[in-house]
């Protein structure tokens, strides 16, 4: 089965996330998704809570903020502690039965990982809608991947709900969490989709500006 699923979604469980759980749903399934992860900043409580609420497909997932950079952990059940660094992130995550993706690898501004990405990683996020400047982005992450030998994913850093799928992965699975988590280690999966439009961000910065007041 071919599954499109958007890897990297922010819900208002983060701090600078406008979209609702309601929205979530609603954006992911006019997009035509079968299913997105949500990954919050630093906590897992909003993708549980979403998860048991919704028959659709939530992998619950957090972007961690390593003392070296942003990590995703995905498939948890558990948050993983800030502050550790990238190796001892991704060894958490491992052990509590998630696979961790370097996200916007190389993107300025948004705590990447840089030079401390390894083949200790599951996958490198190599198209991510949010990053700017977005072609510099996808290239070089493109190489990182390559140079590491790891499989590649894609998500859309959706903050607002209209961003919700703008970048999605496909990939060859059973519509069930541990199946997709599967696939996306054996890399039967394929980053696909492109940037956030400047009318969309700036429509978000706007509403993020009138929510501040």
């Amino acid at each position: 089965m071919k599954l499109k699923i958007d890897l990297h979604v922010h819900t208002n469980y983060s701090y600078d996330s406008l979209i609702t759980p309601e929205e979530l749903i609603f954006y992911a399934k006019k997009r035509g998704l079968d299913g997105v992860a949500v990954t919050d900043h630093d906590r897992l409580d909003g993708a549980l809570k979403i998860a048991k609420e919704t028959d659709f497909l939530i992998i619950a997932g957090i972007e961690i903020s390593s003392l070296n950079g942003h990590v995703i952990g995905l498939n948890l059940q558990e948050p993983i502690p800030q502050k550790l660094s990238v190796d001892e992130t991704v060894d958490k995550i491992h052990e509590l039965g998630g696979i961790a993706v370097a996200c916007h690898p190389v993107t300025p501004f948004k705590g990447s990982l840089g030079r401390h990405i390894n083949s200790k990683f599951d996958a490198v996020e190599v198209i991510n809608s949010s990053a700017i400047p977005f072609n510099y982005s996808v290239r070089h992450s493109q190489k990182i991947a390559s140079r590491l030998g790891i499989p590649r994913v894609a998500g859309s850093d959706a903050h607002y709900g209209p961003e919700i799928g703008c970048a999605y992965t496909i990939m060859d699975a059973e519509l069930e969490v541990d199946e997709i988590v599967k696939a996306i280690s054996k890399g039967l999966c394929l980053p696909c989709g492109g940037a956030i439009p400047l009318k969309i961000r700036l429509k978000r910065e706007l509403l993020l500006l009138k929510r501040k007041f």
